[in-house]
C-alpha cells in the first residue's frame, strides 16, 4: 500500500537531482495527487522529523491522512531548493516549517525565490532539541538518559575540559549531537517525553497551523 514516505522519498530524490530527477519528479507528482497532498512541513534534519511526527501523534493528529507530509531536507541551505519544488513553482503545496535561528536568512531567501508566504514558519530559540531541553529540564532529560543506557557517557562528556563550566542545558545539547543517530533517537524521546501542556512555542504553532 503506498503511504506518505513513498512520495517523502521520492521527493528527495527529486531534489537530489542527476539523472533520475525526471523520474523522481514524475513520481512525487503522481504521489501528490494519489495521496491528497496539501501541506509540506519543511524540517532542517531527520531528529526534527522524529519530534514532529511523535508529537503530532501525541495529540492525536495522523498527518498523513490529512494530507501533511514532514520533509527532512538535510540542512537549513536546502531550503530554496525544496520551496521551489514543493511550493508554487513546483507542486504548488503550502508550506510550513521550522528552522533554527541561525539559519532563519536561509529559509528567508528561500522562501522569497519561491515566492512562498512565510507566514507557518516558525523559529526555534537554538535549535529544536534546545527548545526540548528548556522544556523538560536537564534533571528529566537524565532520567530519560540513563533509562537509555547513555548516562556513562553522559558523565564522561560533561568532564571534558572542554565542556566544563558550559550550561547544563548546552552541554546536553552538544551531547545529543556527539554521536550517529543519537540526535536522532532522542528527537523522538524528548518528544514523547515532554508534557503536552509545557510544548515549546515553535512546536506549538507549527501544530496548530497545520
Amino acid at each position: 500500500m503506498v503511504d506518505m514516505r513513498a512520495f517523502r522519498d521520492a521527493v528527495v530524490g527529486w531534489a537530489a537531482g542527476g539523472p533520475e530527477e525526471p523520474a523522481r519528479e514524475s513520481a512525487a507528482r503522481e504521489l501528490a495527487a494519489r495521496l491528497g497532498v496539501r501541506t509540506a512541513v519543511l524540517l532542517e534534519g531527520p531528529s526534527d522529523l522524529e519530534a514532529v511526527e511523535t508529537l503530532a501523534a501525541r495529540c492525536g493528529r495522523d498527518l498523513p491522512a490529512e494530507g501533511v507530509c514532514a520533509v527532512p531536507m538535510g540542512g537549513a541551505m536546502c531550503v530554496g531548493r525544496y520551496a521551489g519544488l514543493l511550493g508554487p513553482p513546483g507542486l504548488g503545496l503550502r508550506l510550513v516549517g521550522l528552522c533554527d535561528v541561525g539559519e532563519q536568512g536561509f529559509y528567508d531567501r528561500g522562501l522569497d525565490r519561491a515566492r512562498a508566504p512565510r507566514e507557518g514558519f516558525f523559529v526555534c530559540s537554538a535549535d529544536l532539541e534546545d527548545e526540548l531541553i528548556r522544556a523538560l529540564g536537564v534533571a528529566r532529560i537524565e532520567e530519560i538518559v540513563r533509562a537509555e543506557g547513555d548516562l556513562p557517557a553522559w558523565r564522561i562528556f560533561g568532564r571534558q575540559p572542554a565542556h566544563r563550566g558550559e550550561p547544563p542545558e548546552q552541554q546536553m545539547r552538544r551531547f545529543l549531537g556527539t554521536k550517529k543517530g543519537r540526535k536522532i533517537r532522542y528527537g523522538r524521546l524528548l518528544a514523547e517525553a515532554v508534557d503536552l501542556g509545557q510544548v515549546p512555542a515553535p512546536l506549538a504553532g507549527l501544530l496548530a497551523c497545520l
